[in-house]
């Protein structure tokens, strides 16, 4: 007798997110999700090569093996067929691990919006194996009403710390390799935790379009943000306000690392990062201006006081 597959529990594996567990290795997060989409292609397989075959071929259970993968081991429910001529492309028969390759082209392929047969063709070309269409198809529909779902829930009325920044991935769209950027907006809720709010994809950054995902967050039940960190993207703060018009805009500590790092001399960088994380990993204003005069005094005779003017406190 078969045994029933547990689906991802999409709730579930946010909150062990938000708890701080691994996305990968042991008991990792995804482990489960790979095991539900291996799965599920496998059985496409399979439904594609008995349609393919002896009318008289049927399904007959499942061999489990014990699969190992970049998100860590699971047992493989390998489906077999009556005819005993069913051989699997995707995980051969003595194959014992997952090319974590393979495992992350399927998952962010599809997650970046690309099309099934965008997917086959990519797996295929840089890895020489078959994936048919009916395949990731097969793969893809068990999860899009959960991920719609996610995408679309309700949020939070109010949040008291939102990080937006776009994260650039080099995808191939119509047989070209092209730059994607990928919106993620990352929230601090009243509790304390930390959950991804959104991700939207888009052709390149703007403010323009993150003006769009603004305003699906506001749609989604977000009235207010105390304070917003982003990167230095033109006309972004103004986005930001003509849907939120209260919120605090800053700088992101790392983009303002980064934009000032350019006064201190490539030699003394190393150094310099040392003496500067006590300004900005204090744990109170006091503390933090103190760890800041404390630098000052250190490297501004060295040339680094723009630097430093360039972090005060406010």
């Amino acid at each position: 007798m078969n045994k029933t597959t547990p689906q991802f529990d999409f709730e579930e594996a946010l909150e062990a997110l938000k708890a701080g567990r691994d996305l990968n290795g042991k008991d990792g997060i995804l482990t489960p999700l790979i095991k539900q989409l291996t799965e599920a292609a496998l059985a496409a397989e399979l439904e594609q090569h008995i349609k393919s075959g002896d009318e008289q071929n049927r399904k007959n259970g499942t061999t489990p093996k014990t699969v190992k993968s970049a998100s860590g081991n699971f047992q493989l429910e390998t489906p077999r067929d009556r005819n005993g001529t069913f051989e699997p492309q995707l995980v051969k028969k003595h194959q014992t691990h997952l090319t974590d390759e393979i495992e992350r082209k399927i998952l962010s392929l599809f997650a970046l919006g690309s099309s099934y047969q965008d997917i086959s063709g990519h797996i295929a070309e840089l890895y020489g194996i078959d994936v048919s269409t009916a395949t990731i198809s097969a793969v893809t529909d068990k999860l899009v009403p959960e991920l719609r779902e996610w995408q679309q829930r309700p949020l939070d009325s109010h949040y008291p710390f939102v990080w937006l920044d776009a994260i650039h991935h080099k995808v191939k769209d119509d047989g070209r390799y092209a730059s994607k950027a990928v919106y993620t907006v990352l929230g601090l809720n009243i509790e304390g935790k930390k959950e991804v709010l959104g991700l939207y994809v888009s052709e390149s950054e703007g403010a323009r379009f993150w003006l769009s995902v603004l305003t699906d967050l506001n749609n989604r039940g977000v009235q207010d943000i105390l304070i917003a960190a982003v990167d230095g993207l033109t006309g972004f703060p103004e986005a930001i306000n003509s849907i939120f018009p209260e919120t605090e805009v800053q700088l992101c500590i790392i983009h303002q690392i980064r934009n000032s790092m350019r006064y201190v001399a490539s030699k003394n960088q190393k150094a310099f990062m040392a003496d500067l994380k006590p300004v900005y990993k204090a744990s109170a204003i006091d503390a933090a201006e103190d760890a800041l005069d404390a630098l000052e005094a250190k490297w501004g005779k060295r040339g680094c006081s723009k630097f430093c003017v360039s972090l005060q406190i406010t």
